[in-house]
């Protein structure tokens, strides 16, 4: 998932989307630690995709407050 994808979804897609990976990391930290996973790419590529999305919710948080912040 890129960037580009990210910036196309609404706030609430993005926090469902969020929720996701979050659930799917669990579940590959809980086969890693059964021994039932031998990759780690897997785990890299959900924590990257995370910070991604947490990345452009927070960029949409300050768009947002500096839009309605008022000027002095």
């Amino acid at each position: 998932m890129n960037m580009s994808e990210l910036q196309q979804k609404t706030d609430q897609e993005l926090r469902d989307l969020r929720a996701e990976k979050a659930e799917a990391l669990r579940a590959f930290r809980f086969n890693i630690a059964g021994s039932q996973i031998r990759g780690v790419r897997e785990g890299r590529a959900l924590r990257k995709d995370i910070a991604r999305i947490n990345t452009e919710l927070s960029a949409r948080r300050i768009r947002t407050h500096k839009a309605s912040a008022p000027t002095t």
